[in-house]
């Protein structure tokens, strides 16, 4: 049986049914630099796609599958490797879409929640695929709902939005008898991630280890022993807030006054806030990178996105203009600094095991990416992402822009924290931001509140 296997793949490879690829860094990450296993359920990303108007299913269906035909990773399934997975890639495969009638009875918030949670933490066949599933549920005639539940192994945040798009002008171009498929992305997946181990030479990165040993040296984190590994497997807890319209507005106005970034004036808020609620003023918080500086790949699905360790210590004698301005420098090396997070954490030689997360346990993050509300013809579409966080973290915060709104999510290890507590850290974090926005050079004013 071992020998048809390989007798079949290699007559695959000959013919162009499939090809093989190595992993890119930012999959490396799920495997070699995460205390939970790669399958695990923690690692999908969800999403449900809100409709207004008459959904033809056979047009719906036909839409995902021209997606499938443009985006390699729509076709990806990971393969077992000697040292580690590879990707398979097939030449074409069937769109995985089903559709349900959504009782009238259930169309309540929690009934729908449980309809989106069953369909976000069913298992993926890694080595079988596909690792994305599109569950569309018909609430009335004209008002279905798309979940889509995909692996982190082939998307991020970013990736969300270009399905969308796909599918949106896909379905456009269906309904109106545009024959063929959707043109190819500029630069495929597999290509991005050939050009990133050709860029990511050992040298390039030995040049840049020795500013992380510099910068993270010392840094503190908020738990000294592992977390229980079982705990660890369990979802995420969420609780949501939202900063004001007044408040947003008054936040960017505040950054563009200091010559900072919306990012690290609510980062700041945050690490003071952190400070204040757990007593620790140096924590390490790792935050994600969109990672598409490449031309051509904002259009193209795949898991780019990086991960950068983020330190500097939070001094309660200093305003918070003065923590401001150290917490934006500090952030501005880093990122001038980043290398792939697996080859950081192999560097660091502070390798992830069961309850130990390595270099960071914190996440914050300023979700900015492209998030369309697509028209088609006879058609509304908005798109709106889950945060439901991975299990590699146990605390993290994650802020999206609404218009001049900003949503805040807290994400929480229920083993660690209660509700109440995370409450607290999300009422001091919204208090503590304010009064910046008020009286930024008052020195102690933020850490009286």
């Amino acid at each position: 049986m071992f020998e048809d296997r390989r007798t079949r793949l290699k007559r695959w490879l000959e013919s162009e049914e499939i090809k093989l690829q190595p992993l890119t860094f930012p999959q490396r990450e799920l495997w070699e630099a995460s205390p939970i296993p790669a399958s695990h359920p923690s690692n999908h990303i969800c999403a449900f796609i809100e409709v207004r108007g008459l959904l033809a299913p056979e047009d719906c269906e036909a839409a995902t599958q021209r997606v499938v035909e443009r985006q390699e990773v729509m076709r990806l399934s990971l393969l077992p490797g000697k040292d580690q997975p590879v990707q398979l890639i097939r030449a074409r495969a069937r769109a995985a879409i089903r559709f349900a009638q959504f009782p009238a009875a259930d169309c309540r918030r929690e009934g729908l929640e449980n309809a989106m949670r069953e369909v976000f933490h069913e298992p993926f066949d890694m080595v079988q695929g596909p690792l994305y599933r599109v569950k569309v549920l018909r609430r009335s005639a004209d008002d279905p709902l798309l979940i889509l539940s995909i692996h982190h192994a082939i998307a991020d945040g970013w990736s969300l939005g270009a399905f969308v798009h796909d599918l949106c002008e896909a379905y456009a171009r269906g309904r109106m008898g545009v024959a063929g498929g959707l043109p190819p992305p500029r630069l495929s997946y597999s290509g991005w991630g050939s050009a990133e181990r050709a860029f990511w030479q050992p040298e390039v990165i030995e040049q840049r280890l020795p500013f992380w040993r510099s910068f993270l040296a010392g840094g503190q984190r908020l738990w000294t022993a592992p977390v229980n590994p079982r705990a660890m497997e369990n979802p995420l807890q969420k609780w949501v807030s939202r900063v004001s319209p007044e408040l947003g507005s008054a936040s960017r106005e505040f950054a563009r006054n200091q010559g900072a970034t919306l990012f690290t004036v609510l980062l700041t808020a945050f690490r003071i806030a952190l400070a204040r609620w757990g007593g620790a003023p140096d924590v390490v918080v790792g935050s994600p990178v969109a990672n598409r500086s490449r031309q051509g790949v904002g259009e193209t699905m795949g898991y780019f996105s990086g991960v950068v360790p983020l330190r500097q210590s939070i001094a309660r004698e200093e305003s918070f203009s003065e923590n401001l301005g150290r917490v934006h420098q500090a952030s501005v090396d880093a990122f001038a600094n980043t290398i792939p997070f697996a080859e950081l954490v192999r560097g660091l030689k502070d390798p992830p095991s069961p309850g130990h997360t390595p270099v960071f346990d914190v996440r914050f993050a300023l979700q900015n990416h492209p998030v369309p509300s697509a028209m088609v013809p006879g058609l509304a579409v908005r798109l709106k992402m889950c945060s439901t966080g991975t299990a590699r973290f146990h605390l993290g915060c994650e802020i999206t822009e609404e218009g001049e709104t900003l949503e805040v999510v807290w994400l929480f290890r229920e083993s660690l924290f209660s509700q109440a507590e995370i409450q607290k850290l999300g009422y001091l974090f919204e208090a503590i931001l304010a009064l910046a926005c008020r009286s930024p050079n008052s020195r102690k004013a933020t850490f009286a509140i």
